[in-house]
């Protein structure tokens, strides 16, 4: 039997936790009513008996404290709700002993923002993790030496495990259910939480965030200028020369605020933009790429399904509310 301890930080968000106890509980009962024996053993871990959630919200009790649980076979972390560095400062005793499992053997997975308090046991440096795209920019400050890949729903690195944001946690779940449990487990766990086995990115889903966070004010006036002029065609040198900045001091200062180069930068507001026109209304798609700044449809469709992950007639027939009622 599996033992799966679902660690429960100060400060976590209920949701992760109790979908992931009913993932490896409901395969248990399908094991079950196949005639076989259950295969995992589930239990709620914290440093504390009773732990408080979503700032107060809820209070958990759980099945095991730390100091008493030597060994586990899968470590699972639930997201953190809001204010994420306080949290992460006060949880260190659960940090330390997700690290000394990890070193024992155990596997680790953790679920949407839970990646922070993973990154801060030191075990993702120099792997790739995934997190809600929305954490991305701040993940990325906290944790530079690891390699984020915010646009992936599920990564899978020497026993560690990390999902996207949301209820893609579901996707990692059935994921581990099928390496422990096989893919009949698996199957049945997609259709019972209803999940798309075969999804892998987050692309479509991601909104583009103006990543202002930052104090390097030229940087946010050539962030403006972009937003506002996106339609037209933008030369970094003449942006640079407006701003009287080199070429080259620019295009590194804005890439070290805003975690893009400035021509990425210009494609992914053109982009956003054309989203929402997708999103509202009906006009055709070469319309609406010449609206934004495209004037070849290749280019276009191939910028569009780079950021989003799908070509623009497909992201409408996903997100338009009239195609939808069709």
């Amino acid at each position: 039997m599996k033992h799966v301890s679902i660690v429960i930080p100060l400060g976590a968000a209920m949701t992760g936790i109790e979908v992931a106890r009913h993932v490896f509980t409901e395969v248990n009962d399908f094991l079950i009513s196949q005639g076989k024996a259950p295969l995992f053993h589930v239990q709620l871990v914290g440093a504390w008996r009773a732990v408080q959630l979503n700032n107060g919200l809820f209070t958990i009790q759980t099945d095991a404290v730390v100091h008493e649980l030597h060994k586990t076979d899968l470590v699972i972390i639930p997201a953190l709700h809001k204010n994420v560095e306080d949290n992460l400062a006060r949880n260190g005793e659960l940090v330390a002993w997700i690290r000394e499992q990890y070193e024992k053997g155990a596997e680790v997975a953790s679920l949407c923002i839970g990646a922070f308090l993973l990154a801060q046991t030191g075990l993702l440096i120099g792997k790739k993790c995934t997190t809600h795209w929305k954490a991305a920019a701040l993940f990325r400050d906290m944790f530079p030496e690891v390699n984020l890949v915010k646009e992936k729903v599920i990564t899978d690195e020497n026993g560690i495990y990390s999902s996207g944001g949301g209820l893609s946690l579901v996707n990692l779940l059935v994921y581990l259910v099928e390496k422990y449990a096989g893919r009949d487990a698996a199957i049945y766990s997609a259709k019972f939480f209803q999940v798309d086995l075969e999804r892998s990115a987050q692309l479509p889903f991601i909104i583009f965030q103006a990543q202002k966070e930052h104090d390097d004010e030229p940087v946010k006036q050539a962030q403006e200028f972009i937003e506002n002029n996106f339609q037209q065609k933008i030369r970094v040198d003449a942006l640079a020369e407006m701003l009287a900045i080199g070429r080259r001091s620019l295009e590194r200062r804005f890439k070290k605020a805003t975690s893009n180069t400035m021509n990425e930068y210009i494609q992914r507001v053109k982009i956003e933009a054309a989203k929402k026109h997708l999103e509202d209304g009906d006009r055709k798609i070469n319309d609406i790429m010449y609206d934004v700044g495209y004037s070849d449809t290749k280019t276009f469709r191939n910028s569009f399904k780079l950021v989003t992950g799908l070509l623009p007639h497909e992201y409408r027939n996903r997100y338009n509310k009239k195609m939808a009622e069709i």
